[in-house]
C-alpha cells in the first residue's frame, strides 16, 4: 500500500486559503478518482475538491472550520498503486509559487466551548479561538473587535492588538483620526504647529447602534456568501467615487430580431437566447473604442486591461449574487457569447463554477430589466472602474425624425445606466462610452445570421 497525501490545491490567483466547510468522507471510507472529498469556501466562490486516486482515506489532518494555506496537507489516502507522491508535490511547489506557506496541521489546539462564529457571524480560527481560551475572553468581547480577514474574520494580530490596548481602543482610535480629520479642515486660525505637508484623507465607517427587535420580528443571520457580498459593497462605496450617468436606447431592431430567430436557434442549438449577449458584445466593442474605461487603479497607477473580461451578474435562488466572468468577450461571435453566458449562468445556479471563472474581469454588465426594472445606479465590481445597467424594455411614444417630418410611433426603449469611478473616468469620457454603447445597439443588422 502506498500513501498519497492530498494537498489544498491552487484555486487561481489572490487565493491563497479557503475554509473548510463539509467533510463528505470519514476515515476509513473507500474513495475512487474524481469522488468529492470535501466541500471548501474561498472569498470568491464554493467548490468540492475531488479524490485524484482510488483508495481509502487512512486519516484527515483538518476539521471543519479550519482555514488551511494552499499546499497544506488535508488528508492521507491508502492507495494500492506505488508511492508515487507527483501531484503532491506540483501543488506544494504551486503554494511555493505564489508565496503561500503550508500550514500543516499541529496538535488540537484547547479552545474551551468557544464557538466558531461569533454572534453576528464573525469567523473565528482555531488559533485565535485558543488565545481567546488563555486570555479569558468571552466570545461577546470578541464580537466586538474589528477582523481585518476577509468578510471582518479576526486574525491573530487583532486579537494581540485588541489584548495590547484594551477593550475601547478601536473606538478611541477612531476618535483621535476624526479628530485628526477635522483639525485638517479648520481655518488657518484655528491651527497650531500644524504640518504643512498635504496628506490624503482618511475615510472612516461611521459606527451606529445595533437595532433592536421589536416583539414578533424575525431574526435572520447572514449567510457566508452575503456577508462577503456586503462587505464588497462597503468596500467599493469607500473606494471609489460614483458617479451614474444615463442614456435612453432605441433597441427595436433587436427585440423584432430576437423575436424571429429565437424559436429556429432553441431547435438547432438547444439553447435559449436571451438579449444579455448583445449588451455584452455591444460593450466589448465600446471598450475597444474607449480603453480609458477597461482600466483599474493601483494608488495613482492606472493599469489599461489588454483583455476584455466582462461578468455578469447572476442572480442566485437564494436571493445571492455572483457575477461569472467570460473572458476575451471581445473576442467572441455572438454565437459564442451566447453558449459562454448560458453555461456560466447555468453552473452559477448550482454552485459548479470555478474558481478562476469568477476572477479577472475588468467590465461589469447586470440587467435590471430580468426583475421588471427600468433603471438603477449599480456598485462598481472592485477593482474594476464601472458597470453598467441594463434597464426593462418597454414600449413607449417616441418622435421619430423622417424626410417627411417629425412622426410620433412606439417603439421599445431601455434605459442604460453606467456607473463610474471618478478619480480616473470623467463625465465626458463615461459620456461618450455610454452613447458609444447605446449607438451600436441601435444600429444592430435584424437580418443577422447567428
Amino acid at each position: 500500500m502506498a500513501k498519497f497525501e492530498l494537498a489544498l490545491p491552487a484555486m487561481g490567483e489572490g487565493i491563497i486559503e479557503a475554509t473548510i466547510t463539509r467533510w463528505l468522507v470519514k476515515e476509513g471510507d473507500k474513495v475512487t478518482e474524481d469522488q468529492p472529498l470535501l466541500e471548501i469556501a474561498t472569498d470568491k466562490v464554493d467548490s468540492e475538491i475531488p479524490s485524484p486516486v482510488n483508495g481509502i482515506i487512512s486519516k484527515i489532518l483538518m476539521d471543519e472550520g479550519e482555514v488551511p494555506a494552499v499546499g497544506s496537507l488535508l488528508a492521507e489516502i491508502e492507495t494500492d498503486e506505488q508511492d508515487d507522491r507527483q501531484e503532491s508535490k506540483e501543488v506544494l511547489n504551486e503554494a511555493e509559487r505564489i508565496k503561500a506557506p503550508s500550514r500543516h496541521k499541529s496538535p488540537p489546539a484547547e479552545t474551551s466551548g468557544i464557538p466558531r462564529r461569533t454572534p453576528s457571524g464573525k469567523f473565528l480560527t482555531p488559533l485565535v479561538r485558543s488565545i481567546a481560551h488563555k486570555e479569558n475572553l468571552s466570545v461577546e468581547e470578541l464580537d466586538k473587535i474589528n477582523g481585518s480577514g476577509e468578510a471582518g474574520r479576526i486574525t491573530r494580530e487583532d486579537i494581540l492588538e485588541y489584548m495590547e490596548k484594551g477593550p475601547g481602543h478601536e473606538k478611541k482610535d477612531a476618535d483621535k483620526k476624526i479628530k485628526g480629520s477635522v483639525s485638517e479642515g479648520a481655518p488657518e486660525q484655528m491651527k497650531s504647529d500644524q504640518p504643512t505637508e498635504k496628506k490624503m484623507p482618511e475615510y472612516h465607517v461611521q459606527q451606529h447602534s445595533s437595532p433592536a427587535p421589536g416583539e414578533g420580528d424575525k431574526l435572520v443571520e447572514m449567510d457566508r456568501m452575503r456577508r462577503l457580498i456586503a462587505g464588497h459593497m462597503i468596500d467599493s462605496k469607500k473606494t471609489s467615487p460614483h458617479v451614474t450617468s444615463f442614456i435612453d436606447a432605441d433597441v427595436t431592431q433587436i427585440v423584432k430580431w430576437r423575436e424571429k430567430i429565437r424559436e429556429e436557434f432553441r431547435k438547432r442549438e438547444n439553447e435559449k437566447i436571451t438579449y444579455t449577449p448583445v449588451f455584452i458584445e455591444a460593450a466589448s466593442k465600446a471598450l475597444r473604442d474607449y480603453p480609458m474605461v477597461n482600466v483599474s487603479l493601483d494608488g495613482t497607477t492606472i493599469i489599461v486591461k489588454k483583455n476584455i473580461n466582462i461578468g455578469m451578474a447572476v442572480a442566485l435562488a437564494d436571493g445571492n449574487l455572483i457575477v461569472p466572468v467570460i473572458k476575451n468577450a471581445d473576442e467572441k461571435s455572438l454565437r459564442g457569447l451566447v453558449k459562454s453566458l448560458n453555461d456560466l449562468a447555468n453552473r452559477a445556479r448550482i454552485n459548479k463554477l470555478l474558481p478562476d471563472e469568477i476572477k479577472g474581469g475588468t467590465f461589469t454588465i447586470t440587467n435590471f430589466g430580468t426583475f421588471g426594472n427600468t433603471t438603477g445606479t449599480p456598485i462598481i465590481n472592485q477593482p474594476e472602474a464601472a458597470i453598467l445597467g441594463a434597464g426593462a424594455i418597454i414600449k413607449k411614444p417616441v418622435v421619430i425624425e423622417s424626410a417627411q417630418g417629425d412622426v410620433i410611433a412606439i417603439r421599445h426603449i431601455m434605459t442604460l445606466s453606467l456607473s463610474y469611478d471618478h478619480r480616473i473616468i470623467d463625465g465626458a469620457l463615461g459620456g461618450m462610452f455610454l452613447k458609444r454603447i447605446a449607438e451600436y445597439l441601435e444600429s444592430f443588422d435584424p437580418e443577422r445570421k447567428i
